[in-house]
């Protein structure tokens, strides 16, 4: 495969779950990617890349690191072509038992972030003359389970700055944001695993969704290379499920 030779990815959060899946798929493709990242672990992605991947420690809901990153990015790989925004948290409270601090911290690696990484991966794209900016949100930017106060609050905003973006810098570059469902990611693994009864708690996931199953991180990354792709051309401003139907019914007893 070679759909992204000589393309610029950045991905955010790209050391573990759908982050590593995006990098995994982009790689296969052809592409170079540098990925921003506070687990040490991406310096192992680094050195295992054959030189594809460029590992930058960051805290991504900090400006000046961002920023730095981005720069170093650029000098190692050239003009980004492609950002996508994954990185996130979710740590599971209500609006009462969510200290001003977790607010802040979920706000920041969730939704500034993404403001950060477009803030400075724009300009790059504009001396190019295009790119594609990718906002990973969550199926519950539209429903929400319970004591997810924070979470949801930051991926519903998410669509907010994608509309934003796609609007203040079309044509030349697009942005679209990826919604998941339930994705078997190691931030699902350890919520389920700290449940009295881990097996039931899978089983319940699963029934949620019309697939009666939950979804892959390549199923999401594969459908991210998609909108990134040249076929998703006419492809801006929107936001997309990929959710297995999760939410669509409403149950009841059949006639």
């Amino acid at each position: 495969m070679s759909e992204f030779l000589n393309r610029h990815v950045l991905v955010t959060g790209g050391v573990k779950g759908i982050g590593l899946a995006t990098v995994e798929v982009f790689m296969k493709a052809g592409a170079s990617i540098s990925v921003l990242d506070i687990d040490p672990a991406g310096n192992q992605l680094e050195e295992n890349s054959s030189g594809k991947i460029k590992f930058y420690k960051c805290n991504v809901g900090r400006g000046v690191e961002v920023e730095s990153s981005v720069h170093q990015a650029i000098n190692s790989f050239g003009e980004i072509n492609i950002l996508v925004n994954n990185a996130g948290i979710n740590p599971y409270a209500t609006v009462t038992e969510t200290s001003e601090a977790l607010w802040d911290k979920v706000m920041d690696v969730n939704l500034k972030s993404a403001f950060l990484a477009s803030k400075f991966v724009i300009p790059s794209m504009q001396k190019i003359g295009k790119g594609v900016i990718i906002n990973v949100s969550s199926v519950q930017a539209f429903i929400s389970q319970s004591q997810v106060a924070a979470y949801t609050t930051s991926k519903t905003a998410l669509l907010g700055l994608t509309r934003s973006i796609a609007v203040d810098y079309a044509p030349g570059i697009r942005c679209v944001a990826v919604c998941p469902g339930t994705i078997n990611t190691p931030m699902l693994q350890t919520a389920i695993n700290e449940s009295p009864d881990p097996a039931e708690v899978m089983r319940e996931c699963e029934e949620m969704h019309l697939a009666r199953r939950i979804g892959t991180p390549t199923e999401v990354a594969e459908f991210i290379a998609y909108l990134a792709s040249d076929k998703a051309g006419f492809i801006t401003g929107q936001a997309f499920r990929i959710d297995g139907g999760l939410g669509v019914s409403i149950g009841g007893s059949k006639r």
